[in-house]
């Protein structure tokens, strides 16, 4: 049964902006995993906005925050996005499910979370 469904998207200079303004952005939001991931794609940025609306569109499914360090969204050896948690206590959730898209200026993601 779906019990929470996210969405979100950014735009991908918003998320370039930022960073380069606050250097300590890309380490207060992203893991050590999706930094390295991010910067080694020819354009990092829409990588980074992919994953940040990723993390905003699980918060609204969630329908509360959690740090952003305890969410990561990393890929698949298919290429699948996947969303892993690194916190003590369960979620009142079993599945989750995460889809990412871009476009040049644009970052979007879905998140579905099911319980049985």
């Amino acid at each position: 049964m779906i019990i929470g469904i996210g969405f979100d998207f950014i735009e991908v200079d918003r998320i370039k902006q930022v960073a380069e303004k606050y250097p300590k952005f890309l380490n207060r939001i992203f893991t050590p995993r999706e930094q390295t991931y991010c910067l080694a794609q020819p354009n990092p940025y829409l990588h980074f906005a992919a994953r940040f609306a990723a993390k905003e569109a699980f918060f609204k499914a969630l329908g509360r925050r959690i740090p952003w360090s305890k969410i990561g969204v990393y890929n698949l050896p298919s290429g699948q996005p996947e969303l892993e948690l690194f916190i003590p206590s369960p979620l009142d959730f079993d599945r989750m499910k995460v889809s990412l898209s871009h476009l040049k200026s644009l970052a979007g993601a879905v998140v579905i979370l099911e319980k049985d």
